[in-house]
C-alpha cells in the first residue's frame, strides 16, 4: 500500500505544476492527502455517492471525482476542485499517476515477497524460474548476499533500511529486504570480474554511510558470489555463518567475508564434545580462564608479528628478555613453546576452540 506521505508528495508536485487543488480519499471516505488548506468534509461526503455508481469518474458538488483501481477493486478516490475541462484533465492525470504508483508498489511488494521466499528456500525450483520471469528478474547474472546486522529498535532498523535503499535505489537490479527484526539483507548484482576487494568495498560503503548518519557501527557479512537464482539462498546461509563466526573469532572486524573465515570456519563446525576433548588434551588441568590478560596479549601480539621476538617486544614496549621470560613461563605451564611453529599453531587453535566453546555455552549450547 502507498503511504500517505507518498500520496501527499505526489499531489503536492501535481499542484505546483497545475495550480489545481487535489485530494485523495479511501473508499470509506477518510481523507488520506490533500493540497487544500481548508480540510473541509464536503468532498468526503461525496465518496458514498461515488461508490454507489458504476462510473469511473463523475462531477459532484463542484468536484471532479475519479476512481483508482487495484485488481478491479476501488482503492482510492481522487477529488479535484473545478468543473471545467481543464480540471477534468488534471484529475485524470492525478488518478493515472496514483494508479501507476499503486502498480509500482505492488510489483515491488511482489518482488520483495519473492526474494524473501528465495532467501528462505521456500520455493520449488520450477516456481523460482516461473515467478522470476513474470517479475522480470534475470536469472543467469552474478549476485551476492550482504547481511547487515543492526540490533536496534524498530524505528532505527527502518532508518537503516531506508539509507541502504538510498545507496542502492529500487530502480536498480538490487534487492533490499528483511526476514527478521535484526538483519537487513542486500541481494546485489555484481560485475563479472568483481574482485574480493570490490565486494568488500560495498560493505565498507554501507558501514561508513550508516556511521556518518550517526547510526553507529554495524556488522556486515557477505556470502559467495552465485550465478543462479536458486543459489541465492546458499549465499544467504553463508552470510549468516560468516556473521556468526565473525562475532566469535573476529570481534574487531565490521566486515566479514565468508570466503575469508580461515580456520574459524572449521572450528565453527566442530561438535562441542570434540572441542572439549581437544582442550583437555592440550591444556590438561589448566583452564583458559587461568591465563592472565598480560600473557594472552603477549602471545597474540607475538602471533601477529609472525613469531618475531624483536618486533613483538618493540610493539609491547618491553625488553626482549622480558618477552623471552614470559614465553618461557608459558612453556613451563603448558608444555608448549610458541616460538616454534608447531606449538604456536597448536596454542593458537586451542585459544580459538576455547573462545568458540565459551560463545556456544553462553548461547545455550552444551
Amino acid at each position: 500500500m502507498i503511504s500517505n506521505q507518498i500520496l501527499q508528495t505526489t499531489i503536492d508536485g501535481l499542484k505546483s505544476i497545475t495550480r489545481f487543488d487535489i485530494s485523495v480519499m479511501d473508499v470509506e471516505g477518510s481523507l488520506l492527502a490533500t493540497t487544500e488548506e481548508n480540510r473541509n468534509v464536503r468532498k468526503i461526503s461525496l465518496v458514498p455517492e461515488m461508490m454507489n455508481t458504476q462510473a469511473e469518474s463523475m462531477l459532484l458538488a463542484g468536484y471532479q471525482l475519479f476512481k483508482v483501481f487495484d485488481n478491479n477493486e476501488v482503492e482510492y478516490i481522487v477529488a479535484i476542485r473545478g468543473e471545467d475541462e481543464e480540471a477534468y484533465k488534471v484529475g485524470k492525470i492525478a488518478a493515472f499517476q496514483i494508479q501507476s504508483l499503486l502498480t509500482a508498489y505492488k510489483e515491488r511488494f511482489d518482488k520483495d515477497n519473492f526474494i524473501k521466499n528465495l532467501l528462505l528456500d521456500n520455493l520449488l525450483l520450477v516456481d523460482i524460474y516461473m515467478r522470476a520471469k513474470k517479475l522480470r528478474i534475470d536469472n543467469n547474472v552474478k549476485r551476492v548476499v550482504y547481511l547487515v546486522e543492526s540490533k536496534n529498535d524498530k524505528d532505527t532498523n527502518a532508518s537503516v533500511m531506508e539509507i541502504i535503499r538510498s545507496i542502492y535505489p529500487v530502480k536498480t537490479k538490487d534487492f533490499i529486504t528483511a526476514v527478521d527484526e535484526d538483519n537487513i539483507i542486500l541481494v546485489k548484482e555484481v560485475e563479472e570480474d568483481s574482485s574480493r576487494q570490490a565486494l568488500e568495498k560495498v560493505a565498507l560503503t554501507i558501514s561508513d554511510t550508516l556511521s556518518s548518519e550517526a547510526l553507529g557501527h554495524v556488522r556486515i557479512s557477505l556470502g559467495s558470489v552465485v550465478t543462479d537464482l536458486k543459489d541465492i539462498s546458499r549465499s544467504y546461509k553463508e552470510a549468516k555463518i560468516a556473521l556468526e563466526v565473525g562475532k566469535i573469532f573476529y570481534e574487531e572486524k565490521y566486515v566479514i567475508n565468508y570466503n575469508r573465515l580461515g580456520i574459524g570456519r572449521l572450528i565453527y563446525q566442530l561438535p562441542l564434545s570434540l572441542c572439549k576433548m581437544y582442550i583437555n588434551e592440550i591444556f590438561k588441568d589448566i583452564k583458559v580462564e587461568d591465563f592472565d590478560e598480560e600473557t594472552l596479549n603477549t602471545v597474540n601480539k607475538f602471533f601477529e608479528n609472525n613469531l618475531n621476538i624483536s618486533e613483538t617486544s618493540r610493539q609491547l614496549y618491553i625488553h626482549r628478555n622480558t618477552l623471552v621470560y614470559r614465553l618461557d613461563k608459558l612453556q613451563k605451564n603448558t608444555g608448549l613453546d610458541v616460538r616454534t611453529f608447531d606449538d604456536a599453531i597448536t596454542f593458537k587453535i586451542a585459544l580459538m576452540v576455547a573462545k568458540y566453546m565459551t560463545y556456544m555455552e553462553k548461547n545455550g549450547f552444551k
